[in-house]
């Protein structure tokens, strides 16, 4: 219970099966309830610190809360550096906030809620960075992509040509 999974449809042999990118937790063995948590490509795993959308949210909502901001959008990039891989955060608000401090304390808070997030952070994943990034510019890249539109959502996890493409836009503003 309360373990995150990737959902797989399979025959009843084996021969077959799909990984249809939904995860989920059980909320009772017992009764076999289940709660659709997110999607299997929201996932941040450079190094095996396994990150989830439910995680992510979680640790930014109680950032907006201790730093009494208002963060409407966020994503993450697993980035690889000269210092090994990290985590580039950038958080959609247009308060001003702290950036040292927040970083300090948005990993902590990740280590609090995720145990391979925190073994990772004293072993593989080296660092974490923040960029603050006006509410608007999160809206006007997914207008420059096409995606206007309650039914388009910003990634929450960036992943190979989409970080570039993301840190291109926001050089250009």
């Amino acid at each position: 219970e309360n373990e995150e999974y990737a959902l797989l449809i399979s025959t009843c042999a084996g021969t077959w099966r799909y990984l249809i990118g939904d995860t989920i937790k059980f909320t009772s063995l017992e009764h076999s309830e289940i709660v659709i948590t997110g999607r299997t490509k929201f996932f941040l795993s450079l190094v095996g610190e396994h990150l989830s959308v439910d995680n992510m949210t979680s640790a930014i909502k109680a950032m907006s809360e201790k730093f009494n901001i208002s963060i409407t959008e966020f994503t993450v990039a697993g980035i690889h550096n000269g210092e090994g891989f990290g985590h580039k955060w950038f958080i959609g608000t247009d308060d001003k906030f702290e950036v040292d401090s927040f970083t300090k304390e948005l990993d902590l808070e990740l280590k609090r809620i995720n145990d391979d997030y925190k073994v990772e952070r004293n072993h593989a994943l080296k660092h974490i960075e923040v960029v603050p990034v006006p509410v608007s510019a999160f809206y006007k890249y997914m207008e420059s992509q096409g995606k206007v539109g309650s039914q388009n959502k910003f990634p929450r996890v960036l992943k190979g040509d989409r970080i570039s493409a993301w840190e291109n836009f926001l050089e250009s503003l």
